[in-house]
């Protein structure tokens, strides 16, 4: 089911997006090419709005899709500019790339692990797979220091703000895709609670703030 379908790749490009969308329609992964312009921004980290094409593919998909991108860049390694600003990179720096490959372009990725090679290095799928891992435990960790939010989250909700009601909302049900495709929660148990209540506090005091509002302008509470 499409409705399944999310993020794998975005594109500052609509021919970008379509390159990757024919090589893995090409290779049987069924795709939706749209853009992820949010309606606000729930992680409250800043718009993601530099990116505005993207492939969405079924979760279960995220892995193979990413083997097949991986094996198309491996034909582009030995065309690299001398000037390439990867080739000056240290040991240590292309280790770190290949530790937080999701930070990183595809070819960039490989091309690391070409250059770690040449160098005498030994990178094999047992050694990758491992850092995978490592760096997936560092991702999947809930995001720390909201306690701001949280008190805003609260402040905004016994005032009566609409803006409560985001707040709550983000903090209880906001969600991260991780590399693999997996999706999980953004914030702590703890953090979700405060969420839930800010929210539930939020729909209860908006409305009765615009009922008494309505009340008092009609004159109805003075009579």
């Amino acid at each position: 089911m499409i409705e399944n379908f999310i993020a794998f790749r975005s594109f500052p490009t609509l021919n970008q997006a379509k390159e990757l969308q024919l090589l893995l329609n090409k290779n049987n992964i069924k795709t939706v090419l749209g853009d992820n312009i949010p309606p606000l921004d729930v992680n409250f980290s800043g718009s993601t709005l530099q990116n505005q094409y993207e492939i969405k593919i079924d979760p279960l998909d995220f892995e193979n899709a990413q083997a097949i991108l991986e094996k198309d860049t491996e034909n582009l390694l030995d065309t690299i500019d001398r000037d390439y600003y990867l080739l000056s990179f240290t040991n240590e720096e292309l280790y770190e790339i290949l530790l937080n490959s999701d930070e990183w372009n595809v070819f960039d990725y490989k091309l690391a692990q070409k250059l770690l090679t040449d160098r005498g290095k030994t990178i094999d799928s047992e050694m990758l797979t491992s850092l995978k891992k490592e760096r997936l435990k560092i991702l999947a960790k809930p995001e720390e220091n909201q306690k701001p939010w949280i008190i805003a989250g609260y402040t905004f909700a016994l005032l009566g703000g609409g803006i409560g009601i985001v707040i709550g909302y983000s903090l209880w049900r906001s969600k991260k895709t991780l590399p693999n495709g997996e999706r999980v929660y953004s914030y702590n148990a703890e953090d979700r609670k405060n969420g839930l209540r800010i929210f539930l506090i939020s729909i209860i005091v908006f409305p009765l703030t615009f009922i008494l509002k309505f009340l008092f302008n009609t004159g109805i509470l003075d009579s």
